[in-house]
């Protein structure tokens, strides 16, 4: 055989084996499964925090950004290792019953009334949440709802329970989608909506939406992190899980939380500042 042949022969094993090692470091490497929302997702946050988290420790985050009402499923079956979610009531209970080791204040944020720049419905000049509520429900001016289970969508139905009223009908849109998605959609069709603060502030669709009401003390958006009982789930990374509930509640991780600016303006306000 010529010595070219022999070359050409070789060299896909040669090749083969420098990249197996590779792959296999790459398929060992630790890593966490952290259920999460859409609006710690779709506001950059992650982004801005993991690469720190893994360059300390080395263990990479998989992020499945849902609702918190399907993250509270997704934990009750064991299928992450921890969680990071905004619906106290739902997380103290996750924890009561056994699915979750303990829950920590991570940080908080809140929500905003948006809605058309024309404000069909006069919500700026409301005094509290309840009251503008009222106002959309009575003009019947558009509304766009989650619909979806998520944290947002739970203190939206929270929120329409102070006022007394049940929104229905062809003025109320249930969507079923993520935060980014219902704004897009409320954009679309001038119509008012609830987000987290977060969210908005990274959404750039806004064509004529407008923040028109907010600083009402009910609208306060805690978010916590849970990491899931080994004893009830023995297959959970505890271990690796602990470490990042650790860290992002430590000292760094809250100083980075802090950190995240969009347009110079926090989008979270770590824990340890309250």
């Amino acid at each position: 055989m010529s010595l070219t042949r022999l070359l050409s022969a070789a060299l896909p094993l040669l090749f083969a084996a420098a990249i197996v090692p590779t792959a296999q470091v790459a398929a060992d490497a630790p890593f966490i499964t952290l259920a999460s929302t859409t609006s710690t997702e779709q506001s950059g946050l992650f982004r801005h925090l993991i690469p720190h988290f893994t360059e300390r420790t080395g263990i990479e985050v998989r992020v499945v950004a849902v609702g918190t009402g399907q993250a509270f499923t997704i934990g009750r079956r064991g299928d992450a290792d921890v969680l990071l979610v905004h619906h106290r009531e739902g997380e103290e209970a996750l924890v009561a019953n056994g699915f979750g080791t303990e829950r920590r204040d991570v940080m908080h944020n809140d929500f905003i009334l948006i809605g058309p720049r024309s404000d069909p419905a006069d919500v700026a000049a409301a005094a509290t949440i309840a009251e503008a509520l009222k106002r959309i429900f009575e003009a019947q001016a558009p509304f766009a709802s989650r619909g979806d289970d998520s944290g947002t969508h739970r203190k939206e139905l929270e929120l329409w329970r102070e006022t007394g009223l049940s929104p229905g009908g062809r003025w109320y849109r249930e969507l079923g989608s993520g935060m980014g998605a219902t704004l897009n959609t409320a954009a679309a069709m001038d119509a008012y909506t609830l987000a987290d603060r977060g969210t908005w502030l990274s959404f750039r669709n806004r064509q004529e939406m407008e923040a028109l009401f907010e600083g009402d003390p009910l609208l306060f958006n805690p978010y916590g992190s849970i990491p899931l009982n080994p004893d009830r789930f023995p297959w959970v990374k505890a271990d690796l899980a602990w470490q990042w509930h650790e860290w992002i509640t430590s000292t760094e991780g809250q100083e980075l939380i802090g950190s995240y600016l969009i347009d110079d303006v926090p989008l979270f306000f770590p824990s340890l500042e309250r």
